[in-house]
């Protein structure tokens, strides 16, 4: 079944968003909800970065730091995209519908799952590329 590459990127991305909403939920103890999906975002980032380079595009040729250079640079794209859909489903849309069970964690594991393609296409062709030029 995780023969491939996609599935294996939905997998690794399954892991890293569990770690995202897990330091999201634990953070939010300590501070606000925006400012801990921010810095929950990093550690799913960091997940993410260490389970696709070592599972997922194991065949990667572009020198690290080009990978971390452009991982970083897809992930803040993905950024903007998780925290407009969770602010978006937590102080709109599920309010207006009545959603009054844990909205914040609906809205915030929703806003993780939407940039999953865009994120895999980028990935795949720019961050674990194998090198075609040099970074």
């Amino acid at each position: 079944m995780l023969r491939s590459q996609f599935a294996r990127f939905v997998m690794a991305g399954g892991l890293a968003a569990l770690a995202n909403v897990l330091a999201r939920w634990a953070l939010n103890f300590a501070m606000p909800y925006v400012p801990s999906i921010v810095l929950a975002y990093g550690v799913g980032m960091a997940t993410a970065f260490a389970l696709n380079r070592r599972f997922v595009f194991e065949g990667a040729t572009r020198p690290l730091h080009g990978q971390v250079l452009w991982f970083t640079a897809i992930n803040v794209a993905a950024l903007a995209q998780t925290l407009a859909v969770s602010l978006l489903l937590s102080r709109v849309l599920l309010p207006w519908m009545g959603w009054t069970f844990h909205p914040e964690t609906l809205a915030h594991m929703a806003g993780v799952a939407v940039p999953v393609f865009t994120s895999y296409l980028g990935h795949r062709h720019l961050t674990f590329a194998r090198s075609r030029t040099p970074d």
